[in-house]
């Protein structure tokens, strides 16, 4: 897939996530196949840049491949200026959030709320376009509720104001994340406009990713919460479109060295106190299939000692792994 002056080494992309898609999951999810890692989300607002959290969002050291950094606001100008602030600090594609359903987000006129202003949607997108040199790529959902699924509209406007990528979650603003997503409007998109088309939205297998390629004609695919906790989707996915190949979920002690070596990242780059908090929730989604009980996660999430935390995490994997051996099941 290409972006721009860009070809990615394949079409899967980890979707852009607050809280979520920072620098040690972005690295994790290029090492577990991911074509292209975005970054969280940067508020337009010039005011906010500087804070510990933005700083945080904006730290790429020791990443390796394309840099995609996603901005979100509501003024051209603002929008334009972001653009450029984070070019300026090596980001090589800049997204544009048009698809968070967030009310603090939209409340501000800002994600997905934009979708309901085709005109300003317009003005945000050239202003953002011709500030930068770099590739500039959009998100955005099918439209602003199930009567008004403007998408193809948007896409439109997006191709003609030099966007040159666009991702499609299948959902509208007004479905958040409920129900299921749907297709059709991406693939009427893709059907629609000449640039690439991504598709995003309850892809969560292998198998699932080959048939929403299928169906709908688009050139990639975007993965959110399908990652949490399991990052080795990316390399499914990868191996199943090229081969039909099947690759097994990691072993317990494959699980023990990649969630081990995430939270000791995290630890590094937020800080002990910090960082011990935020584990919490990576460690939650990698063991959720293990310990329905909560068990586990509620001893977890008292720890505040990184080496503590690693400790338990080691020692937990150690255990699931023993008594795997022990009952003569599957560890994989």
């Amino acid at each position: 897939m290409q972006i721009g002056p860009y070809k990615l080494r394949n079409n899967l992309i980890l979707a852009p996530m607050a809280g979520v898609t920072d620098r040690p999951f972005r690295r994790l999810c290029m090492k577990m196949g991911a074509g292209l890692v975005v970054s969280e989300m940067l508020s337009s607002n010039p005011r906010v840049w500087n804070t510990e959290k933005s700083l945080a969002r904006m730290n790429h050291d020791g990443e390796v491949g394309i840099r995609s950094v996603q901005i979100a606001g509501s003024e051209p100008i603002l929008m334009a200026q972001a653009a450029q602030f984070n070019v300026e600090r090596g980001a090589q594609i800049v997204d544009i959030n048009m698809g968070c359903p967030a009310k603090k987000v939209n409340k501000k006129l800002a994600g997905s709320a934009l979708l309901q202003q085709p005109k300003l949607v317009e003005e945000i997108l050239l202003a953002v376009v011709d500030a930068v040199k770099v590739p500039v790529t959009l998100k955005i959902r099918t439209g602003w509720d199930q009567e008004n699924k403007n998408g193809v509209e948007i896409a439109k406007i997006a191709e003609g104001s030099g966007i040159k990528s666009l991702a499609v979650h299948g959902r509208t603003k007004a479905c958040m994340f409920k129900g299921n997503a749907e297709y059709d409007t991406i693939k009427a998109i893709k059907q629609s406009v000449n640039i690439p088309i991504v598709a995003n939205g309850d892809v969560v297998s292998a198998e699932q990713a080959k048939q929403v390629l299928d169906y709908t004609g688009a050139d990639g695919l975007m993965i959110g919460r399908a990652a949490q906790g399991k990052p080795w989707i990316f390399k499914q996915i990868a191996a199943y479109l090229e081969s039909g190949a099947q690759v097994p979920n990691p072993s317990f002690e494959e699980l023990a060295q990649i969630s081990v070596d995430h939270v000791r990242e995290i630890h590094q780059l937020y800080g002990v106190k910090k960082g011990s908090q935020i584990a919490r929730k990576h460690v939650g989604w990698y063991i959720a299939s293990y310990d329905p009980n909560r068990e586990f996660r509620r001893s977890f999430n008292a720890i505040e000692d990184a080496e503590e935390q690693l400790e338990a995490l080691t020692y937990y994997f150690s255990s699931l792994h023993s008594n795997a051996l022990s009952s003569n099941c599957d560890v994989a």
